[in-house]
């Protein structure tokens, strides 16, 4: 029976058609538009060898309907023979999983560029090339959900400049301000103003700060240290006269800045039981010692003097029995840090949980599971007292602990509105606010006096409303689709421009004594340091990769592959660290998708 007009028909050809009809190539006109109709024989759709035959690249879509009259052009396509004895043939092959099934069916409906851009697509990717073929059902079932998606409001995204952060810098907690100046003056002028010493005693601070204020690092590298392995972190002490690298080669490089312009390394030392990289390190307020960690239960402790050469104290902060192989202990350290009076050492580690511990005794006093998941980050509120503890997790939550009640393991107060895991979290060390940085590619800056209530954190389990994409950041490009507010976000300003891909990527407070802490900072997966004013506006970029770029010869050993062309140059800022008064911003970076040992750079940026 002839389909009706004006429907498409997706059945066979008649079994008995007419000598119009049994032409093997037909069209018809439709009020939807054209169908074209083309009957393949099995002898047609078997190809024959030409050696002589170079196919043509792919055309673009619209190159091949022109003239159509903004008419639907539908083509379908029949394989002669019995589709049915095919199907049965298909299914009876044991071994075929159903992504095989799946991959043998997009081949027949894509092209080659479609076939090519699907295959890139990291969700499909990382199934493909699985080695357990077990979960390729529970791909098959998640893949239609995590594609077919509701579109989100394009208006959800923080508005900038921050209405709060707005407040928080005119309000004079970060820098000093000249929101009362009818006009802004120039630079020269202030710096003028500041030599001839005109105003009082209070205009000439505020010039002063708001000189110091204006002054941004610049894109040129002044000073470049080449390492052979990659640099993951790196510090200035609180004075700025001490400076140490930690690298993948399990060491510690220790450097005397009391000259910002002419550094000198004067020792290194090292972690004998290293797994991966090392993790952290955090200087003694006195910066007499340097305790520094890998993905193990152990710290190592080393004196900064250059006169003491010893080994390095060890100190295993896994109070359980020894298990698992070889009786190793149970956890790694991802995050360390010395308390304000330098006795007690916090860490954050891979079992969801904090561990304080006593120095001098060597104890461990409180080993709390405060998580769900890894603790990647863990501050003091502030640099003069140990009490209250910030610990940052990859159950997307920080918690605030109270060091005197930790007892009974109940955190003092939470914070929400990261929809994807912490990397790093850094007190202004005033003991009010606290900065965090998230695989959600944001920034958030929060007030302690806003932490949620342990109550209310339980009745209302904000962690319900975290992403369920399956972004992994070690390996996948973030969707912003995925990104959204989360409802109980009680943060002040979110801050988003960079990527925080491939590692755990850092940010900070810029120096309280030459900025007044008047911006934020953070590292990007795309080799830059971003600079942001408190109300979430950018204040800078600081492009390491190109101030990088051929300043080393590349060689067999010094490749950096990068997933580009052999030769090329690509670079992450993992940390970053400005400088207590100098002029100097100084950035460390690690290699990622690297399979050889890269090249890697710790430099110095001066301000214009």
């Amino acid at each position: 029976m002839a389909p009706v007009e004006g429907e498409r028909s997706s059945q066979p050809l008649s079994a008995e058609p007419s000598d119009e009809e049994n032409r093997n190539e037909s069209s018809r006109e439709s009020s939807e538009g054209l169908v074209w109709y083309y009957q393949m024989t099995p002898e047609e759709d078997e190809d024959e060898e030409d050696p002589d035959y170079e196919d043509e690249p792919d055309e673009e879509d619209e190159d091949d309907f022109q003239g159509a009259n903004d008419r639907d052009i539908e083509i379908l396509m029949e394989n002669g023979g019995d589709e049915d004895e095919d199907e049965e043939d298909e299914d009876d092959v044991e071994g075929v999983t159903d992504t095989q099934r799946l991959v043998n069916i997009v081949r027949r409906l894509l092209t080659r560029r479609q076939l090519i851009a699907l295959m890139q697509s990291p969700d499909l990717t990382s199934v493909l090339f699985q080695d357990n073929p077990g979960e390729d059902a529970d791909f098959l079932n998640n893949w239609p959900f995590n594609r077919r998606r509701t579109p989100k409001d394009p208006n959800r995204f923080p508005k900038v400049p921050s209405e709060q952060g707005l407040k928080l810098m005119r309000s004079g907690a970060f820098g000093a301000n000249n929101y009362s100046a009818r006009a802004k003056r120039p630079l020269a002028v202030r710096m003028l103003e500041r030599e001839l010493a005109l105003g009082n005693r209070e205009d000439q601070l505020r010039n002063n700060a708001l000189i110091n204020q204006s002054l941004l690092p610049k894109s040129r590298a002044e000073k470049i240290i080449h390492f052979d392995d990659p640099v993951y972190s790196g510090q200035f002490s609180d004075d700025g006269n001490f400076f140490f690298a930690c690298s993948q080669d399990f060491k510690v490089r220790m450097y005397d800045t009391s000259s910002p312009y002419n550094w000198k390394h004067y020792k290194t030392v090292s972690y004998p039981w290293g797994q991966w990289t090392l993790t952290d390190a955090s200087l003694s307020p006195d910066n007499k010692w340097l305790a520094y960690t890998s993905i193990q239960s152990m710290v190592s402790i080393a004196p900064t003097d250059p006169n003491d050469t010893g080994d390095p104290y060890t100190l295993e902060l896994d109070d359980g029995p020894p298990h698992g192989w070889h009786g190793r202990r149970g956890f790694g350290i991802w995050s360390i840090r010395f308390s304000g009076d330098g006795r007690e050492l916090v860490a954050g580690t891979s079992a969801a949980s904090l561990v304080v511990y006593d120095i001098e005794s060597r104890r461990v006093l409180h080993h709390v599971r405060g998580h769900s998941d890894d603790v990647n980050a863990v501050c003091f509120a502030d640099k003069m007292s140990p009490h209250i503890i910030y610990s940052g997790s990859d159950d997307t939550t920080i918690k605030v602990w109270d060091r005197r009640s930790m007892g009974d393991h109940r955190e003092a107060g939470a914070f929400v509105g990261h929809i994807e895991g912490l990397t790093y979290i850094d007190s202004k060390g005033d003991g009010r606010y606290i900065l965090s940085n998230g695989k959600d590619q944001s920034m958030k800056l929060w007030d302690i006096r806003m932490a949620m209530s342990t109550d209310r954190f339980n009745d209302l389990d904000p962690t319900a409303h975290a992403n369920t994409s399956g972004f992994d950041y070690r390996g996948g490009i973030y969707d912003d689709e995925d990104w959204d507010v989360h409802p109980h976000d009680n943060s002040l300003v979110t801050f988003r421009g960079h990527k925080v891909l491939r590692t755990l990527i850092r940010c900070h407070f810029s120096p309280p004594t030459s900025t007044n802490s008047r911006y934020v900072y953070s590292g990007s997966t795309d080799g830059k340091v971003y600079i942001w004013n408190i109300d979430a506006r950018l204040a800078g970029i600081i492009d390491v990769k190109k101030a990088t770029i051929r300043t080393r010869p590349m060689d067999n050993r010094h490749r950096f592959y990068h997933f580009d062309q052999p030769g090329s140059w690509g670079t992450c800022v993992r940390d970053a660290s400005w400088h207590p008064t100098a002029p100097l911003l100084v950035g460390m970076f690690p290699p990622f998708h690297s399979k050889i040992l890269a090249n890697i750079s710790s430099i110095c940026l001066e301000w214009v």
